[in-house]
């Protein structure tokens, strides 16, 4: 909702018509939903995947990865064998299911996916957990530096945070909602001061 809204709606929309009516939670997951009820969340962003997962009474969740990975209800555009690596973001590390979801979607785009050498339980930070822990000039520098470790220029990613990071570094992010609706990523807030203040707007607001 923060990076592109209009996106996330058509998302929910094809959800709802696929696979029946679903309410839109807008509460970040850094405060508690307060479910009434056992309730399953779909969750497009690494850090709601694990908060959800863990921290909240009623809350389980599933990556929209997973859902649209097995659907025959989403229409995939083709990339005709475009070259692409991909960042594994930190909060799913352990999530194996995801990666693999993650994967099959770039294939049935046709995306020739070059794994990097450090990629899903054993892929590193793109930089931006340091913020907050070490100066911002120095974040930038892990950023720059997680970067220069991948093999391609094209880094297909599902976490927005390592799209920023990624044009930090100088890499040309395809964030993965971009890639299943034939869009362009782009880096509006990128700055890692910018960005973090927007981040903590929006999580307070939500």
């Amino acid at each position: 909702m923060l990076y592109k809204p209009v996106s996330a709606l058509k998302l929910h929309s094809i959800l709802e018509k696929n696979l029946g009516k679903m309410d839109m939670l807008m509460t970040c997951c850094h405060h508690d939903p307060k479910l009434k009820k056992t309730t399953q969340i779909i969750n497009v962003c690494p850090g709601c995947d694990k908060r959800f997962r863990f921290d909240y009474a009623n809350s389980s969740t599933i990556s929209l990865w997973e859902i649209l990975a097995e659907s025959d209800f989403f229409s995939f555009p083709d990339y005709h064998h475009q070259s692409m690596t991909i960042l594994d973001a930190c909060p799913t590390r352990d999530q194996d299911k995801i990666h693999l979801a993650i994967r099959k979607l770039l294939l049935k785009m046709n995306i020739n996916l070059i794994e990097p050498e450090h990629t899903r339980t054993s892929s590193t930070c793109c930089g931006d957990s340091f913020y907050g822990v070490i100066p911002p000039d120095k974040v930038k520098d892990q950023m720059i530096k997680k970067a220069s470790e991948l093999p391609l220029n094209d880094v297909a990613v599902y976490c927005v945070s390592c799209s920023k990071s990624m044009f930090v570094g100088g890499k040309q992010p395809h964030y993965i909602i971009d890639l299943l609706f034939s869009e362009k990523t782009v880096p509006k807030t990128f700055e890692t001061d910018a960005w973090h203040n927007e981040l903590d707007a929006y999580m307070e607001k939500h």
